[in-house]
């Protein structure tokens, strides 16, 4: 079978690997701009863009940020070693770009700090959305979960060219350092505007059994965020549209 060819989502993917959630990027990274369109752009934060390096890795030459292009170095060389016959065939799109995600007015992307990239085989880009996804991306995609990245194959809309820093991976970073001095604060697990992924797919389809009728899509956009703001106030919680604890709690009953 062609790396190239086209196969169904595997079940189990992303085990134990969370997409990194935009509060977690915007608090313990920072913004890399004050507005965003669709189109790629360059961050304005001169903290962020301090961060960001160009270098050869293994044998992509890519522009990311420090600790993710650091982290990449060693998810290619795993590639290598493992799955040779798609190393040859790797190449990119890029790791920065400044923009929105999309279809989206609300999430930014992950690119935005320079922390994911869309891959290509054979210089083809999987197809967006279709669910379905390249054979080579299934060989490699465990090998970015070890390493602690996120497979976008996982998102509500299958994208599965893209991979993204963890946001288990960006918080052991900012415990680190890696971001500028300073410890990032304990924060309670909450879901808010912007965030996507598998875990608001999750709330989507929870808010849904009480009422709301959302499109389990995996983008927190406005509407989700009235259906959690229409919950909280009929639970005497209160209505600021952030899933956090006491909102969570009182979903799951």
């Amino acid at each position: 079978m062609a790396i190239t060819t086209p196969v169904p989502v595997p079940t189990n993917i992303n085990e134990g690997v969370r997409a990194a959630r935009q509060q977690t990027m915007l608090s313990l990274v920072g913004n890399p701009r004050a507005q965003y369109t669709s189109e790629c752009q360059n961050p304005t934060n001169e903290r962020i863009a301090s961060l960001i390096v160009v270098e050869t890795v293994g044998r992509l030459k890519v522009r990311g940020l420090r600790p993710a292009v650091a982290s990449l170095r060693g998810v290619l060389a795993d590639i290598e070693r493992e799955a040779p016959e798609v190393y040859g065939s790797l190449g990119h799109v890029g790791m920065l770009c400044a923009r929105l995600v999309r279809g989206s007015t609300t999430s930014i992307s992950n690119h935005s700090w320079g922390t994911a990239i869309d891959l290509t085989l054979d210089g083809q880009l999987d197809r967006r959305g279709d669910g379905l996804v390249q054979q080579g991306l299934v060989r490699i995609a465990p090998i970015f979960n070890r390493h602690s990245w996120f497979w976008g194959a996982g998102f509500g809309t299958e994208d599965a060219m893209h991979f993204e820093c963890s946001d288990d991976l960006i918080r052991k970073w900012a415990e680190e350092d890696a971001f500028g001095p300073g410890k990032p604060a304990a924060s309670p697990a909450m879901l808010m505007l912007g965030d996507r992924g598998p875990d608001v797919v999750h709330l989507q389809k929870t808010l849904n059994k009480h009422g709301a009728q959302l499109l389990a899509d995996g983008d927190f956009g406005h509407n989700t965020q009235v259906a959690v703001m229409n919950f909280q106030a009929a639970h005497g919680l209160i209505a600021d549209g952030v899933a956090g604890p006491a909102t969570l709690a009182a979903l799951h009953g």
